[in-house]
């Protein structure tokens, strides 16, 4: 995920299976909210650097927006912030027409059609590798910042994917945060038997599907095969016929055993949210890059906590879901000076630690003074052990993969397809020239 995240979207302006593919232009943009049309802060004059970000890191960026305008009193910006479906069609658009803001989201990797391989591919981003932070990032972390050797993304650092759960529910029901697959299966039927859903899904938002799969991923494929993602590119192995399909098998079992609540591609991210946030629900498989849209929906923040999702039946070989969050690009057409400086200013260690902490994230580089988020105690010693891996669309070599990973998911949950068939989709697009 390029979740990583690619975040709460809203599926009112486009298709079931249209997540990321640009299309509409006109009628997308008709439905757009004004932010993304008209700049929502300090108006939209021809001097001020126009920033457009993703919903969920609206905070961060108006934060680091107003400390750097601090420091430079002739400064003038332009914020507008969307969800995610939003932001990704229209500002594919007007990179293309030319019309783009000068700082706009983007993600890591390769796997979407905002991402920052395609976009760099395409020659829409300005290069940003003169800049002294991104000397600091670590050379496993340069396939998602950097295309041909050169950096074009700016990101904090990197998110987990886990079990953001409601301590109040747990309680209830006399459990405690599962550490083996055994254990969870276990929990969810005890929660099941107190009334209270145990895993609240909410697939009707496309990026939502994935969230599981990936959870489940590290440990079906990379703990036994750790060079699958090379394995991929070169032809040597398929989804199918994978470890693939024992994640989706798992995932399949979660909904036999009714630990779901009803109709999950009926129910959108922000219901999901609700959920878990009231004490209905007591977890939901999601982002850590999310948690403060949880906290901020439930009544008491520290209702809430977060723990590794189980795969696997040894907690000393648990393995997780780890990829770098969304950041920020500059587009090559810009010609303000002052978005590469405010970029420069983000790269400042100072800098990227309020952002992750602000999302909750792990930064890049740890600073003596760096503070993570409580809630990522659990991921840490993970991380730290090299038991993560990327979000697998981030080594995607197409847009195409992601939403037939979100399709097949859908299809699953409704039992119109089976495994065989929605890995044999996904190798299918896998196989699309970019």
């Amino acid at each position: 995920m390029t979740t990583g995240s690619r975040f709460r979207p809203d599926r009112s302006t486009v298709g079931r299976r249209g997540f990321l593919r640009i299309g509409g232009g006109v009628a997308a943009l008709a439905a757009l909210p004004p932010a993304l049309t008209a700049c929502s802060q300090d108006g939209g004059g021809s001097g001020k650097v126009r920033v457009v970000g993703v919903a969920d890191q609206q905070k961060p960026v108006e934060e680091l927006v107003s400390r750097y305008r601090a420091a430079h009193s002739d400064a003038a910006f332009a914020t507008s912030f969307a969800p995610t479906d939003q932001v990704q069609t229209v500002l594919r658009t007007q990179l293309a027409g030319g019309n783009a803001p000068d700082v706009h989201v983007l993600y890591p990797g390769s796997g979407s059609a905002m991402s920052m391989v395609e976009l760099a591919r395409a020659g829409l981003l300005a290069d940003l590798s003169d800049q002294p932070w991104t000397e600091k990032v670590p050379a496993n972390f340069h396939p998602a910042y950097q295309y041909r050797g050169k950096t074009y993304l700016y990101s904090a650092g990197s998110s987990v994917i886990g079990a953001i759960h409601n301590k109040k529910a747990f309680a209830e029901a006399g459990v405690e945060p599962p550490r083996t697959w055994d254990e969870l299966l276990d929990v969810c039927a005890k929660l099941k038997s107190k009334g209270i859903i145990p895993i609240a899904l909410g697939t009707q938002t496309p990026w939502v599907t994935q969230l599981i799969t990936y959870a489940l991923v590290p440990n079906a494929v990379y703990a036994k095969d750790p060079g699958f993602a090379a394995d991929m590119a070169s032809g040597k192995a398929h989804f199918r016929g994978s470890g693939w399909a024992d994640a989706l098998g798992k995932y399949q079992e979660l909904q036999r055993r009714g630990f779901f609540n009803e109709n999950p591609n009926g129910t959108t991210y922000e219901q999901q949210t609700s959920m878990v946030a009231s004490g209905r629900a007591a977890m939901a498989v999601q982002v850590s890059a999310v948690l403060a849209g949880f906290r901020q929906a439930a009544r008491d923040p520290q209702d809430l906590g977060m723990f590794p999702f189980p795969g696997g039946d040894d907690p000393g070989k648990l393995w997780i879901p780890a990829g770098i969050v969304v950041g920020l690009g500059v587009s090559a057409r810009s010609r303000k000076d002052g978005a590469k400086e405010f970029v420069e200013f983000l790269g400042k260690q100072e800098n990227i630690d309020r952002w992750a902490q602000s999302v909750a994230a792990i930064p890049f580089k740890r600073g003596a003074t760096t503070r993570t988020d409580p809630a990522l105690d659990g991921f840490l010693p993970l991380i730290d052990d090299n038991r993560a891996v990327p979000f697998m669309d981030q080594s995607w070599p197409n847009a195409e993969v992601q939403p037939a990973h979100f399709a097949a998911v859908q299809d699953l949950l409704a039992g119109k397809t089976d495994i065989d068939g929605a890995l044999g989709q996904m190798d299918e697009a896998y196989g699309k020239k970019s």
